[in-house]
C-alpha cells in the first residue's frame, strides 16, 4: 500500500495538470496518475519522436506542451505515468496497473480530470480498416508524426476537423475533400462567441484557409452516407443534409475516391470514474451528453470528489486548464493551505475568465454535434457495436420486445459488453432508445463496472502454477 496523499489527480491534461500545479504551489501533497508515457492529454500531445527525424512539422500546440511539461516537472508534484486506472473506491483507493505491476494509491480528495471519447455515428463500413476517428487523425499526426492517409476524406463538423485536414496538408498529403456537416450559417452564428476569444479564432479561420488555398474540395451541409472498398481505394458515398440533420430532397449522392476516412461527430465526456463513485449525473446535449454536477468549485455531489475539464462537458483545452486550477485552489482552501481572503483573491477574476473562455469553448462544441435524426438514417443491418457485432436492427428489435432502458438492451443483446465498454457504441445505442422511450433521461446509462478498462488477465493475477493455489480443506462430513 503505497503513503497517504492529500490529492490524487487522474490525468495529465490540461486540466489535471493546471489543478496538480496549482494545489501542489500551495503545498498540497499532490500525486498525478496517466496512463500515457508523458503529460498534455490528446491536444498537447508528446512527440514520440524527435523532430528533426520526422516529415511533419512542428504543431503550434506543442510549445505550450513543452511548457506545461517543464512547469510539472519544475513542481513538487509526484508523478506517475504509464499507470492505468482500473479500479476506484470512495475513500478514495486507486488501484493501477503498469510498469511495476499492481499498484494502490490512497488519497483523501479526489480530482477526476478524465477528458473525453470519441463519438462517431455509425454508418455502412465505417468498421473497414482506413476508417478512423479525427481524434485518432490527430494523434497519429501529433504522436507519431505521420499521415492518416496521403489523399483522405475528411468528415464531420467542429474545429477538429479543419485541423486534420489542415495537419495532413502541412505533411505534404492533399484531402480528396472536407465534408462538414455545418453550413456557412452555423460557423457565422458562432463567432460573436468566438469574438472573445480571438487567439482561437484566428487559428481556426487560418487552419481553413491553409486547405482551401491547396484549393481541396469543401462540401458542406453534407455527410457520409456510407464506405466500400473497390481494389486498394475507399469509396464514400456524400449525400447533403438539411440544419436539421434530415437528408435534402432531391440531393444527388457523390462517390469519392480515397485511401482512408478520416471521420468524427464530435466529442462525449468521459464519466466512467464518477460514475462508478456514484456522483449525481445530468444530461446536456450541447455538452456533449452525460456529465458529472458540480459546484462553482469544481466539487461533485460525492465529498471530496472534484472534476474539471471536458469530462464535465465539452469547452476545449484552455477552459480545461482554468477549471483545473479553479479545482487545485478549491482543495487548497478546504486543506487550510490557503485562507478564505486569499482563495476569493485567487480565484475572482479567475472564475469570470474561465466563464468567458468556455462559452466561446461551448460554441464550439455546439458545432460538433450533429442532430438526432442522424440516428433515425442508420440501417438496420449497420453494425452499431463493433465490439460485439450487434446492429441497430437488433437494438431496435430489443426496443420492441419491451426493454426499457440502456442496461436492459445490454442484457438483451451484448451490446457494450466487449472490451470497449460501451465507449464507442453507448451514445448511439442511447441515441436510438431515446427515440423510442421519450428521452435519454429515460434511457439512462451503462452501469458502471471495474476494470475500468480492457486489460490482460495477466497483469492482474501475475504468474502462478497450479501448485501456487491454495486449496481449501475439506469440510467435516
Amino acid at each position: 500500500m503505497n503513503s497517504r496523499v492529500e490529492l490524487a489527480v487522474l490525468g495529465a491534461g490540461p486540466a489535471g495538470v493546471a489543478a496538480a500545479l496549482a494545489a501542489s504551489e500551495c503545498n498540497v501533497s499532490v500525486l498525478i496518475l496517466d496512463r500515457s508515457a508523458s503529460a498534455g492529454g490528446q491536444v498537447y500531445r508528446r512527440p514520440t519522436w524527435p523532430l528533426e527525424d520526422q516529415q511533419l512539422k512542428q504543431w503550434p500546440d506543442e510549445v505550450k506542451g513543452e511548457r506545461l511539461r517543464e512547469q510539472l516537472r519544475s513542481s513538487a508534484v509526484s508523478c506517475r505515468f504509464g499507470r492505468a486506472v482500473w479500479s476506484v473506491e470512495r475513500g478514495f483507493r486507486i488501484d493501477t496497473v503498469g510498469p511495476e505491476g499492481l499498484e494502490t494509491w490512497e488519497a483523501e480528495r479526489l480530482l477526476v480530470a478524465s477528458g473525453t471519447t470519441e463519438r462517431v455515428i455509425p454508418f455502412p463500413g465505417w468498421t473497414l480498416p482506413g476508417v478512423m476517428g479525427l481524434a485518432a487523425a490527430t494523434a497519429l499526426l501529433k504522436s507519431q508524426r505521420v499521415l492518416p492517409g496521403q489523399r483522405p476524406v475528411v468528415a464531420g463538423s467542429g474545429p477538429l476537423l479543419w485541423a486534420v485536414a489542415s495537419g495532413i496538408v502541412a505533411g505534404g498529403g492533399m484531402p480528396a475533400a472536407v465534408i462538414d456537416l455545418a453550413d456557412t450559417r452555423r460557423w457565422v452564428s458562432s463567432l460573436p462567441a468566438l469574438l472573445s476569444r480571438p487567439t482561437d479564432l484566428l487559428k481556426g479561420l487560418g487552419w481553413m484557409h491553409s486547405v482551401r488555398r491547396k484549393q481541396v474540395p469543401v462540401i458542406s451541409s453534407a455527410a457520409v452516407r456510407k464506405v466500400w472498398r473497390e481494389g486498394t481505394s475507399l469509396v464514400v458515398e456524400v449525400i447533403e443534409r438539411n440544419r436539421d440533420g434530415t437528408l435534402r430532397r432531391e440531393s444527388q449522392e457523390r462517390r469519392l475516391s480515397a485511401d482512408a476516412l478520416c471521420i468524427g461527430h464530435g466529442l462525449l465526456p468521459a464519466t466512467e470514474v464518477t460514475r462508478l463513485l456514484g456522483a449525481d449525473h445530468v444530461f446536456d446535449a450541447q455538452a456533449g451528453g452525460w456529465k458529472p454536477v458540480i459546484d462553482d468549485q469544481q466539487r461533485t455531489s460525492i465529498p471530496g470528489l472534484f472534476a474539471a475539464g471536458d469530462c464535465t462537458g465539452i469547452t476545449g483545452a484552455e477552459a480545461a486548464q482554468l477549471e483545473g486550477r479553479l479545482a487545485g485552489l478549491a482543495v487548497a482552501h478546504e486543506t487550510g493551505r490557503i485562507t478564505d481572503k486569499m482563495y476569493q483573491m485567487k480565484t475572482q477574476s479567475l472564475r469570470r475568465h474561465t466563464l468567458r473562455v468556455s462559452r466561446a469553448g461551448a460554441s464550439m462544441a455546439a458545432l460538433m454535434m450533429p442532430a438526432e435524426s442522424f440516428i433515425d438514417d442508420i440501417p438496420g443491418d449497420t453494425v452499431v457495436c463493433r465490439c460485439e457485432d450487434v446492429t441497430c436492427a437488433e437494438v431496435q428489435a430489443a426496443l420492441a420486445a419491451g426493454a426499457t432502458g440502456l442496461n436492459q438492451i445490454k442484457s438483451w443483446t451484448r451490446c457494450g459488453m466487449g472490451p470497449c465498454q460501451g465507449r464507442v457504441c453507448g451514445d448511439t445505442v442511447a441515441a436510438i432508445a431515446s427515440r423510442h422511450l421519450g428521452g435519454r433521461t429515460a434511457v439512462g446509462t451503462w452501469s458502471p463496472r471495474v476494470p475500468l478498462v480492457p486489460l490482460p488477465m495477466n497483469d492482474l493475477v501475475g504468474a502462478f502454477t497450479y501448485h501456487d493455489i491454495a486449496i481449501p480443506k475439506a469440510a467435516p462430513l
